[in-house]
């Protein structure tokens, strides 16, 4: 037997979405149309109802939506199946028409995955809509396909891959985040740029440290362009290289730079790094390597590693330091992709290669050199171990 399913899913732009004047949220998408005396199940994160919950129920009071709303507290360290079973708890009981009464989702990348995954699970496929909060799931886990969460060590070991009907993206959210934050979403903007356009990488050197001040709000009429330009540039960017290869044929995959070594990074520094954070270390470190083989000038690698430290993001963490950490990211990597490293490397500012030869001699250079840099940079975090060998510590 052979059959083929169509996959069709939407991403918006909005503006003040919960605007009780504006009706995209509610005929913007015509596959998940919203009427008077519809109900909806709302998961949002925690936080973000304490920011933005009165508002959000205003509004669907105001065009007649009855909503129940699931407050949860969502991020990495709570990222785990008791969360999505939190989510299918307040499915069950709502006693949602899997057809008619798409989850509505609002919250930062952690909750939009959790919610998916769970969306994906109940009666075998429940439609949901994606509202992300964060720069994060603005511009990455807003606009793909997969779901995910954390077990034992392994990040977003238990998915599916789960499109949601659609998503709306609202940058007026980012008002309320902080600066942090906000690098760690420009992170993922960062990693499309090194592989894909040297045109976004100029525009994240021009405006990248104003739009954290701005929070992407377009305070200016320049700073308006730059973020409109920058979150639709990198959003179009990851659906060019998502729409040919959505369930991932395909394991050489441009979009997966700065995430061969960065999941077992992120997971053995827990809390200390966000998810962009630990995405921009392995980019850092990728950098070098590219430099290293020739495929990155020292001019090239300069301008990479100032940018990342412009726009507040670590070159380091002092996981690296750990005995064997690189070699254990690579080798769970491979197990991941089939039996081959298929990592991605930039050449130059803009483009990419894949290989499948890095040793760990070579990795141990990298990590002296890149401890070097970021202490060139004013990133210096106190003494590091001396490395020696292959993935062995002094």
């Amino acid at each position: 037997m052979e059959a083929i399913k169509q996959v069709r899913y939407h991403v918006v732009e909005a503006s003040g979405l919960f605007e009780p004047d504006s009706t995209l949220l509610l005929s913007g998408c015509a596959d998940a149309p919203l009427r008077p005396g519809d109900r909806r199940l709302v998961v949002i994160d925690s936080t973000v109802d304490e920011l933005h919950g009165e508002r959000i129920t205003r509004y669907f009071d105001h065009h007649g939506i009855t909503v129940t709303l699931l407050p949860l507290r969502a991020d990495e360290s709570v990222k785990r199946w008791d969360l999505v079973t939190d989510v299918v708890d307040a499915m069950n009981d709502f006693g949602i028409d899997r057809r008619r009464e798409p989850v509505i989702a609002i919250g930062g990348g952690v909750l939009l995955d959790v919610v998916g995954l769970a969306a994906s699970l109940y009666r075998r496929g429940t439609p949901y809509i994606r509202i992300p909060t964060t720069l994060v799931g603005l511009v990455d886990a807003g606009v793909g396909v997969k779901t995910g969460v954390n077990y034992g060590q392994g990040k977003n070991r238990l998915g599916t891959y789960a499109p949601a009907v659609a998503t709306f993206v609202d940058r007026s959210f980012l008002s309320t985040l902080d600066a942090r934050h906000l690098a760690n979403g420009l992170a993922e903007i960062l990693k499309m740029a090194l592989i894909k356009s040297a045109e976004l990488f100029g525009l994240l050197e021009d405006f990248g440290p104003l739009l954290i001040e701005d929070r992407f709000q377009g305070s200016t009429p320049a700073l308006e362009t730059a973020a409109r330009r920058i979150v639709s540039e990198a959003i179009h960017l990851m659906l060019e290289e998502l729409q040919p290869n959505l369930w991932e044929q395909c394991l050489e995959r441009c979009v997966d730079y700065g995430h061969t070594f960065s999941p077992t990074i992120e997971m053995e520094a827990l809390p200390e790094l966000l998810h962009g954070e630990a995405v921009t270390v392995d980019m850092a470190l990728t950098t070098v390597l590219g430099r290293m083989r020739g495929d990155v000038t020292e001019h090239q690698a300069q301008r990479v590693l100032a940018l990342m430290d412009r726009l507040r993001l670590p070159l380091w963490t002092d996981v690296l330091a750990r005995p064997g950490i690189l070699d254990g990211a690579l080798a769970d990597t491979v197990r991941h992709r089939d039996g081959q490293q298929r990592l991605p490397l930039p050449v130059g500012i803009g483009h990419h290669r894949f290989v499948n030869d890095v040793t760990p001699e070579e990795l141990n250079a990298a990590l002296r050199e890149l401890d070097a840099a970021r202490r060139r940079t004013g990133q210096d975090i106190g003494p590091v171990a001396g490395l020696v060998g292959a993935g062995e510590a002094a």
